[in-house]
């Protein structure tokens, strides 16, 4: 199982997800604006900007918030500007990770982001470091529980999904960005429910990792996603599911 999606998994089973609904609804409000900032503010002809109308629609976030933060990036309403870059290092044990950032304040988020590295044994990279061992990817995870196999990959493949994973206790829905909408829709359409749909990057191998370096990564991978400045936190890291439950996760 890639660490990206391993991890979202995790996130879902401890509830992480809603006790930092907050938290997600100010990620969502930036990537809102920039992608309006950058799209324009209508989502029909705006990509970007759909997927992350959809996302904050997922979370429940009321309509009057992504209205709001529309008009903001489109320049309808006075907003915060913010800069995006991405960061590249390793956590314990040789993990690849991949940090987007969105900031207002450039300066003050290298010193946070270099923090978390540091205090997590881990370290920054140069640009383009660990880049190389990603590939951008829609990606749909979804319950085995909820959903029959054999339907599932005969929707999603049928409009454009590149793979259906079995990955334990779930399936990985794999598609190109350019039909991750399509797929999305048609699962949708026909009522199948999943517990993660968004662009991601996958790592095209991992690492696995147990013991102290395992802890030290997932706590990297907290504080990171904790941060303010922080959009996504992608990592190649496999952890065996006894370690995950000897360490409490």
């Amino acid at each position: 199982m890639s660490g990206h999606s391993k991890w979202s998994t995790i996130k879902h089973k401890k509830g992480a997800a809603d006790a930092k609904r907050g938290k997600m609804f100010t990620k969502l409000i930036k990537e809102i604006m920039v992608a309006a900032r950058f799209g324009g503010g209508d989502p029909d002809g705006n990509p970007r900007l759909r997927t992350a109308i959809s996302a904050a629609k997922g979370v429940n976030m009321p309509k009057d918030n992504i209205e709001r933060a529309i008009k903001k990036g489109a320049g309808e309403l006075e907003g915060t500007h913010y800069e995006e870059f991405t960061y590249e290092g390793y956590a314990p044990g040789g993990v690849a990770v991949m940090v987007d950032i969105m900031t207002d304040n450039k300066n003050r988020t290298i010193a946070d982001i270099r923090h978390i590295f540091s205090k997590n044994n881990g370290r920054i990279g140069e640009t383009g470091c660990v880049a190389y061992m990603f590939l951008k990817k829609g990606l749909i995870v979804l319950e085995k529980k909820d959903v029959n196999e054999d339907r599932l990959m005969e929707i999603a493949l049928d409009v454009g999904a590149e793979d259906v994973n079995d990955e334990g206790d779930t399936f990985e829905v794999v598609t190109d960005p350019r039909n991750f909408e399509k797929v999305k829709n048609a699962l949708d359409k026909n009522s199948i429910k999943y517990t993660l749909a968004e662009i991601t990057m996958v790592p095209q191998n991992t690492i696995r990792i147990e013991g102290k370096e395992a802890e030290q990564t997932l706590r990297l991978v907290e504080m990171l996603e904790d941060s303010d400045d922080v959009q996504k936190v992608y990592a190649n890291f496999d952890i065996p599911d006894d370690v995950l439950e000897k360490i409490g996760r």
